[in-house]
């Protein structure tokens, strides 16, 4: 006899064989609860509530809001990505400048908010926080800057026992290189037993920390473990870099969150590029651990199994979301198995007890660099099935023609780019990456239904420029020009002209700063900007009298001699989009969307547009989508919800056919995945509504739904 579905969702969640057996009220509450980002701890981002369904959804209205009251209105620079959980009808989130908070979560009253010791100095983004307990030992686990905090779940205040009194360095364990450089942690950690195993965010340029995965004990705050994603000699993956690579290059770091299998004790983790980005010089080889899925035991950090999804990296291709644990059947047998999307819109499943793939993946030849000392992998993994639920090329014929201007401006422009296929290196002419450095799939991840093993993703389908810069300079120059590419052109762009919303522009700085102040903000970082303690005082000086304009040369200057990182020979523009006169994607419809994909059969069921542009639609044009960025979760109920798009909506799509049944505008944009929970007896849903991305306006709020 068939299990029933409630039955197999509490075997997919445990981990336990799904023979028929009695059901049990534990069982049938496994995903009746949003205690986890993610809402469990496989991450599929489910649920079997169903007040809310197909023929209910149409009556849902606003039931409460919270608003924290700390954006930044003027210059809309605060985001609220946060996923938040429900524990015991209780609401725990993160504000838009970061601070951890506890709301009723039937009505949204506040019951406590923590502060941080530190300034908020613009520290980026935090998408949830984790939950343990231990009989009457209740407490919330949050990241704020490069610390991990530990808070009475009751109270928000600090466990005192925790770290050093209620806290710990992120940079613990990644050797002393790190003490100097960015490491926050933009994602929550997740729960084996009595640990909490933690990724980071560290800097993407030529100078990173290392992004080790370690796990600490919840009770003290000390360090349990550490896996070396940048193997050390002796360890496996040794031989995929350079020979001592691990002192001295930084990233591959799980940055897009975990998820964990209990009863295996296994933690899995997606991982990040090599750090820099864009140039591989100074880490020929393959690369372990970067762009892995790993497999790790919970209790020690030992690997189990891995498979990298990308080697030698130079297209920012990070894995950017949590691999998520399914259960799918396969050549008539049911496979407990690992699913990781990606930016480049592709879908890898793999066993998850072995790490063998699921559907072939082949080893494709691919373009070599013409950079000089760049050493590009000669062949590229790609999958069978599923297939690709975004466009893998940018050709001539995709140009977009909406009006006839933005068709001649793209059609000028990409004559002098490269593209046309996948994994075209980074050039000085300039290459078209697409999908783009956001996806394909990004860090709000897919949903997957475990009772018809269908994934739910959305995607972003714009085009990117990676232009490539030499920073090697030659006669009479300033040497800040050089290390201005080196160090700062990736985010501020190579004429320090920013990117118009999180990178400012350098230009026009002197009424605030003179050359010392300067140096002194770039030695100390502020921010997301990290310390370049790396740099001397000499070059410091020199960035500082390049980006100010000072007329001042030194005589090493003058006779052209200055030293440089010998190993890094590139820099690039920063980050570009390929975009029209008018602002919109260089490439035709779709710009976002929402695809169905069986995993059993590999392949897609339907895909939808996700956002639209009301002055487009004014115009008669249909649905184009939009860039979206955060999640959905799907539901027992029919429905697929998801936030994310431009035009700052919250929408349910029915599941088996992607149409549209539900949206509400909301106060600002849900770039963040929504939660589903049960208190009282009735459902509700709720998004955080931090906007700030995409150029719109930042806000302060969480609104809440359910039926009157």
């Amino acid at each position: 006899m068939k299990p029933t579905p409630l039955i197999l969702l509490a075997c997919i969640f445990i981990g336990i064989s799904c023979s028929t057996k009695t059901e049990t009220t534990a069982e049938i509450a496994l995903y009746t609860t949003w205690r986890i980002k993610g809402g469990t701890a496989d991450g599929i981002q489910y649920s079997s509530l169903q007040q809310i369904n197909k023929q209910t959804v149409l009556n849902l209205r606003v039931a409460w809001i919270y608003r924290s009251g700390d954006a930044d209105t003027i210059g809309n620079r605060t985001e609220i990505q946060c996923n938040p959980i429900i524990i015991d009808n209780i609401l725990y989130g993160t504000s838009a400048s970061l601070k951890a908070f506890a709301v009723d979560a039937a009505t949204g009253k506040e019951l406590w908010k923590f502060t941080p010791d530190e300034k908020n100095d613009g520290l980026g983004v935090n998408r949830g926080v984790t939950y343990w307990e231990d009989g009457n030992d209740k407490r919330i686990l949050y990241s704020f800057g490069q610390y991990l905090y530990a808070l009475d779940a009751r109270t928000g205040h600090k466990i005192q026992t925790f770290g050093d009194s209620g806290r710990v360095s992120l940079k613990e364990g990644l050797g002393e290189r790190a003490a100097n450089l960015m490491v926050l942690a933009n994602t929550p950690g997740v729960v084996y037993k009595h640990l909490i195993i933690m990724g980071s965010r560290v800097h993407e340029g030529p100078i990173a920390a290392p992004g080790y995965i370690r796990a600490f004990d919840i009770r003290t705050g000390k360090l349990a473990w550490v896996f070396h994603t940048i193997p050390q000699p002796g360890e496996f993956g040794y031989d995929t870099w350079p020979t001592e690579a691990w002192k001295k290059v930084g990233g591959v770091n799980s940055w897009s969150g975990m998820t964990v299998d209990h009863k295996r004790g296994l933690v899995f983790a997606s991982t990040g590029s090599p750090s820099f980005d864009f140039y591989g010089g100074n880490r020929k080889g393959n690369n372990l651990f970067a762009n892995c899925v790993l497999a790790l035991n919970a209790e020690t950090g030992e690997r189990k199994w891995h498979y990298q999804v990308i080697h030698h990296d130079m297209w920012d291709r990070d894995l950017p979301a949590a691999p998520i644990l399914t259960r799918i059947k396969h050549d008539g047998k049911d496979v407990d198995a690992v699913t990781q999307v990606t930016k480049s819109g592709h879908i890898y499943l793999f066993n998850r007890d072995t790490g063998a793939p699921i559907f072939p993946i082949n080893e494709v030849p691919v373009t070599p660099s013409d950079l000089d000392g760049e050493e590009a992998a000669k062949t590229q993994p790609i999958p069978e099935k599923p297939l690709p639920f975004a466009r893998q090329v940018f050709t001539e014929d995709m140009i977009n023609n909406i009006t006839p201007g933005a068709a001649a401006y793209v059609k000028e422009k990409f004559k002098g780019l490269r593209t046309g296929k996948q994994f075209i290196p980074p050039s000085k002419e300039g290459t078209i990456i697409f999908p783009g450095f956001d996806g394909g799939a990004e860090w709000g991840g897919p949903s997957f239904d475990p009772a018809t093993d269908i994934l739910y993703v959305n995607a972003n389908e714009m085009p990117w420029i990676l232009t490539m810069v030499d920073v090697r300079m030659k006669g009479e120059a300033w040497a800040g020009i050089s290390l201005y590419r080196t160090h700062c052109a990736t985010c501020h762009g190579i004429d320090r002209g920013g990117d118009d919303h999180v990178f400012p522009a350098l230009k026009n700085l002197q009424s605030k700063f003179n050359k010392e102040r300067l140096k002194q903000f770039i030695l100390k970082g502020k921010g997301v900007m990290p310390a370049f303690t790396h740099l001397s005082e000499r070059e410091r000086d020199a960035i500082a009298r390049y980006v100010l304009d000072l007329q001042e040369r030194t005589q090493e200057e003058k006779e052209g001699i200055f030293e440089r990182d010998p190993d890094i020979l590139y820099s690039n523009t920063g980050y570009n989009r390929f975009l029209t006169p008018d602002g919109y994607p260089a490439v035709q419809p779709p710009w976002g969307t929402l695809s169905a994909i069986d995993l059993n059969k590999g392949e897609i069921l339907w895909q939808v547009p996700l956002g639209e542009f009301e002055e487009l639609k004014k115009q008669g044009i249909a649905p184009t989508g939009t860039e979206n960025y955060g999640g959905s979760f799907v539901t027992a109920g029919g429905l697929v919800f998801v936030a994310a798009s431009r035009d700052e909506k919250i929408r349910a799509f029915d599941k088996d056919t992607g149409n549209i049944l539900w949206e509400y505008q909301l106060p600002a944009g849900g770039y963040a995945t929504p939660s589903t929970y049960e208190v009282g007896g009735k459902q509700y849903i709720v998004i955080a509504c931090g906007g700030g991305k995409m150029n719109t306006k930042s806000g302060d709020s969480y609104v809440a739904f359910a039926l009157p």
